[in-house]
């Protein structure tokens, strides 16, 4: 049986942010390299990346970095225009776009074939980047990815409404103008099997970051933008590049991880994510919502370790 309150829920932060300045671009990231580690033990050899999902960041995934530090030097980023990471200057805000910011990344620093974990819009990026770049990917971690899907769900059946020209332009600035524990609670509970158990200091951590991205011209159009890319890149059913289709080249082994009661991407999914992979295991877990990373870090540890370590 599940626990219902993670170890890691009040673990300090991960790290600082840090930037990283690339030749066409510059990327926020944090890294759990400076945790303290028994024996003066140096950080693992082997490297993960964390991609977050639409108007998510960096800091959705402190809590399972911390979990996996004994095992993998984890690089969690800001995707260009979220978290502290400038909007990508060629104006690219699909999931392909976002995977080469990913893959600029991942190489300047040095370090593929990586570890690579998305969530949501993040598993979009992910496959993208697993597909197209398979030098970089060691193994794949998909949590709750934004993929096609057959089933509705209720949790998302406003996102095509907004992405409508026009009409986000005018929605969006308008709920920013609630207070930033409002919103944070919002996406709290709509993402979240039980919102009463989510960690204050996390939920602390989120809201100064909110009252931060707040002054940022660009906040509302890279969360459209980013909207928009993945909308119509989910659409495309015949193109060669489609989604699913892509799926079939991942060569890295693959493990999915579905949350029971997730309002935005259905777990349902889970059976055609072992259709579609080459090589693939899949968890669905009780008892979560869409970020299985931030419910439950404890057993997407669990699921790593006996599938992909």
């Amino acid at each position: 049986m599940l626990s219902p309150i993670s170890p890691f829920l009040e673990a300090p932060a991960a790290c600082d942010r840090r930037i990283e300045f690339l030749p066409n671009r510059t990327i926020s990231y944090r890294t759990n390299v400076d945790i303290p580690r028994e024996g003066g033990k140096a950080a693992p050899q082997r490297k993960a990346v964390f991609l977050h999902g639409l108007g998510g960041s960096s800091l959705n995934w402190t809590d399972l970095m911390l979990g996996l530090s004994s095992k993998v030097t984890g690089y969690s980023i800001d995707l260009p225009g979220f978290g502290m990471s400038p909007p990508p200057r060629d104006g690219d805000y699909t999931p392909s776009g976002h995977a080469r910011a990913v893959a600029d990344f991942i190489i300047a620093q040095g370090m593929g074939p990586v570890d690579l974990f998305g969530n949501s819009m993040g598993g979009a990026v992910a496959l993208q980047l697993a597909a197209r770049k398979p030098e970089l990917v060691r193994t794949l971690t998909l949590i709750s990815p934004a993929l096609p899907s057959l089933y509705a769900t209720k949790g998302n059946a406003h996102l095509p409404a907004i992405a409508i020209p026009g009409v986000g332009e005018q929605l969006i600035p308008k709920y920013q103008q609630t207070p930033a524990e409002v919103r944070v609670q919002a996406t709290i509970d709509g993402c979240v099997a039980q919102p009463e158990l989510h960690s204050k200091l996390r939920f602390a951590e989120a809201v100064a970051e909110v009252q931060e991205r707040d002054h940022l011209t660009y906040n509302s159009d890279a969360f459209l933008r980013s909207l928009r890319g993945l909308l119509r890149t989910n659409a495309d059913v015949v193109g060669p590049n489609r989604p699913w289709k892509l799926a079939e080249r991942v060569l890295a082994p693959t493990l999915g991880i579905y949350g029971r009661n997730d309002v935005l991407v259905s777990a349902r999914d889970a059976h055609r994510l072992t259709k579609k992979f080459q090589n693939a295991h899949v968890v669905v877990l009780p008892n979560t919502g869409h970020l299985a990373q931030v419910e439950h870090p404890e057993f997407v540890v669990a699921a790593w370790d006996r599938f992909l370590l």
